[in-house]
C-alpha cells in the first residue's frame, strides 16, 4: 500500500485506536504495527487502554507515541482527536462500530477514517481495509458511503518485515515427511488448547514442535510446565523470529485468523482449527478451497487429519 510516499503531500497526525488484552489477543496491535510503517513521514500514534494481559510494550519497543485511554467511550476518544489536531483515525477494534464511527464524523467532520474489518460488519469511514487472503469487495455494497475507498484482499495483507525478508530464502530441500510442526493458537489463546493439541502429537514419532505464543496468555505457566521436560517441545514467548519458525516447518497449526495470511504467503501446508466466531470468514474459505479445517478442537478429528498426512 502507498501511503506517506508522495512529496507533495504534507505530514499527517495520525492516531490508531486498538486495545489489546488475554480476552481480545494480540493481533490488532501487532498488525497495526504493521500499517503505522506505510506512513514514515507523518506523526504517528496510538490511544489504547491498558487491559490486563496487554502488550502495549511493543508500541513503546517501536517508538510510536502512546496514550493510555481510561474507556472505550466516544466523548473521552473525540476530546483526544482534537486535542492532538488528528487527520486520520485508524480504527482496529471491533467494540467501535458504524454509529460511533458516524457520531465521530459529525463531531469532527474534518475527519478521515480508516476501518479495520474482518467480518463484512458496517461501517461510516472513508477507507476500508480488509487485508485477508479471503477479503471480496463486493460484500461491502451497501456496507460502507458511497464514496468510501476499498481496500481488500492478498494485495494489501500486511506482512512484517520479516516475512518478506524470509521469503527471499531458499527453503532447504527436505523430505515431504513432516517432520516439524508450527504450532500459533493465537497470541492469547483464549481457548487454552495448546496443550490439547500438544497431547495429540505426543502419539507421533519424531517431532519436533515450535509453540508460539506471548505473555497475554493467562494459561502460560501451566505451558511452560508442560513443555518443560519434552524436548521435541520448543516453547517460543513473544518471538520477533516468527517467519523464520515458519520457514523451518512442514505443517502449520494455526487458527483461522489473520496468521494464516502468513502461513499463505510462506507457502505451508496447514490445518486450521476455529476458536473465535471472527474467524468465519478465514475458515470459510479455507474450507472452500479444500484446506484442512476443523470447526472447533476434537482430538480424534485432529489425529485423524495428521494420520492422512502420514504421520505414524
Amino acid at each position: 500500500m502507498k501511503h506517506s510516499k508522495d512529496p507533495k503531500r504534507s505530514s499527517m497526525n495520525i492516531l490508531f485506536r486498538a486495545d489489546s488484552s488475554s480476552s481480545i489477543g494480540t493481533g490488532h496491535i501487532m498488525r497495526d504495527l504493521v500499517l503505522a510503517k506505510k506512513y514514515p513521514n507523518d506523526n504517528v500514534i496510538f490511544a489504547v487502554r491498558e487491559l490486563d494481559g496487554n502488550i502495549n510494550h511493543k508500541i513503546d519497543k517501536s517508538s510510536y507515541k502512546k496514550v493510555i485511554l481510561k474507556t472505550n467511550d466516544i466523548k473521552e476518544l473525540n476530546k483526544l482527536i482534537k486535542k492532538l489536531k488528528i487527520d486520520l483515525l485508524i480504527i482496529d477494534h471491533y467494540e467501535i462500530d458504524y454509529s460511533f464511527e458516524k457520531k465521530l464524523k459529525e463531531k469532527i467532520p474534518s475527519l478521515k477514517i480508516l476501518s479495520f474489518d474482518d467480518t463484512y460488519e458496517k461501517h461510516y469511514c472513508d477507507i476500508l481495509l480488509n487485508h485477508n487472503i479471503y477479503a471480496d469487495k463486493k460484500k461491502y455494497k451497501d456496507l460502507v458511503p458511497k464514496k468510501c475507498e476499498l481496500r481488500c484482499g492478498a494485495k494489501y495483507t500486511l506482512l512484517r518485515d520479516e516475512f518478506i525478508k524470509e521469503k527471499k530464502k531458499k527453503r532447504k530441500k527436505t523430505s515431504t515427511k513432516i517432520k516439524t510442526i508450527f504450532i500459533a493458537m493465537g497470541g492469547a489463546d483464549h481457548s487454552n488448547i495448546n496443550i490439547p493439541i500438544l497431547k495429540v502429537l505426543k502419539k507421533f514419532k519424531g517431532l519436533k514442535i515450535n509453540l508460539v505464543t506471548t505473555t497475554a496468555n493467562k494459561n502460560l505457566e501451566e505451558l511452560k510446565q508442560y513443555s518443560k521436560n519434552r524436548s521435541w517441545i520448543n516453547l517460543h514467548v513473544n518471538s520477533n523470529k516468527i517467519a523464520k519458525l515458519m520457514n523451518k516447518s512442514n505443517l502449520a497449526i494455526v487458527t483461522p485468523s489473520v496468521t494464516v495470511n502468513e502461513v499463505y504467503f510462506m507457502n505451508i501446508p496447514l490445518i486450521s482449527i476455529k476458536t473465535a466466531d471472527n474467524q468465519r470468514d478465514m475458515y470459510k474459505y479455507l474450507k472452500k478451497n479444500k484446506h484442512l479445517v476443523l470447526k472447533k478442537f476434537n482430538k480424534n478429528k485432529l489425529f485423524k487429519k495428521l494420520q492422512n498426512l502420514g504421520l505414524k
